[in-house]
C-alpha cells in the first residue's frame, strides 16, 4: 500500500509557524516570553543584591575613622586627628591640632590638585614633594618644611632674597613653590647650570612666564649659598 504523504489536519500548517513566528526584529515569541521570565528573576534578585552591597559599605565605613598622627613641620610637633584619606596639603593649609591650634601654613597652595604644577611643593626629609599627592598619615616621623620655614630668626634664606632682588615673581601665587624647588635643588647641586636649573624646575609652572627671571634667581642664590 502506497505511504501517505499528505500533511495530517491534526496539525495545521498555521499552528507551527504561530508557535516559532519570528518577527522583523528576529525576536520569537518564545524568545520574548524567556527574557520576561528572565527579567523577573533579575528585578526580584537585584534589590536584594543591592542591599547586601549597601551593608557591606556601611561596615566598610563604620571601620575606617580617623587617626591620630604626629607631624614635625617647621620643627614644631603638631598631634592632629585626620581622615586616613586628607592629604597633607590640607593639614598644612586647614588643619587644627589636637589642642585646638590652628596649623594655618598657607604658602603651599592648592592649585591643581593632582601634582602637575608644582604650587604646593614642600620638603620632607629635605627632599621636594607635592603635598597634594601625600597623605598626611604618610608624613608621620618625616621632617616637613614648608615655605614658612625656610626663614632663619627672620632672616630670610638666600632663595627667598633671591627671588626679590631678581623680580622673580609677578602675581607670586606659585613663587612659594618655586622657592622651596629651588632650595631642594641647591641642597642636592650648589653649583648648577642653567639647563640643570630649567630641568629641575620643570615641574613647577609660571602662567605668569617669569621663568627667566627666576633661573637668574636660582642661579644668583647658588652663589650666596657658598
Amino acid at each position: 500500500m502506497a505511504e501517505d504523504t499528505t500533511r495530517s489536519t491534526d496539525q495545521p500548517e498555521d499552528r507551527q509557524k504561530d508557535l516559532h513566528q519570528v518577527n522583523k526584529t528576529g525576536l520569537s515569541r518564545r524568545n520574548f516570553l524567556k527574557g520576561l521570565g528572565t527579567g523577573a528573576v533579575a528585578a526580584t534578585v537585584a534589590p536584594a543584591t543591592l542591599a547586601e552591597a549597601d551593608s557591606h559599605s556601611a561596615t566598610t565605613g563604620a571601620e575606617i575613622t580617623r587617626a591620630t598622627v604626629k607631624l614635625s613641620i617647621n620643627q614644631q610637633v603638631y598631634q592632629i586627628e585626620v581622615e586616613p584619606r586628607t592629604t597633607l596639603l590640607t593639614v598644612l593649609r586647614d588643619g587644627i591640632d589636637t589642642g585646638g591650634q590652628r596649623i594655618d601654613l598657607t604658602g603651599a597652595k592648592e592649585v591643581c590638585d593632582r601634582g602637575a604644577c608644582g604650587g604646593c611643593t614642600i620638603l620632607v626629609d629635605g627632599r621636594s614633594v607635592y603635598s597634594c599627592m601625600m597623605l598626611a598619615i604618610d608624613a608621620e616621623g618625616k621632617e616637613i618644611t614648608t615655605v614658612e620655614g625656610l626663614a632663619d630668626d627672620n632672616e630670610l634664606h638666600p632663595v627667598q632674597e633671591a627671588f626679590i632682588e631678581h623680580d622673580a615673581l609677578m602675581c607670586g601665587f606659585c613663587t612659594p613653590g618655586f622657592v622651596v624647588a629651588s632650595k631642594a635643588i641647591l641642597d642636592q647641586n650648589p653649583n648648577p647650570t642653567r639647563e640643570e636649573i630649567q630641568a629641575e624646575l620643570s615641574g613647577n609652572i609660571c602662567r605668569c612666564g617669569t621663568y627667566p627671571f627666576i633661573f637668574e634667581a636660582v642661579a644668583s642664590a647658588a652663589k650666596k649659598m657658598k
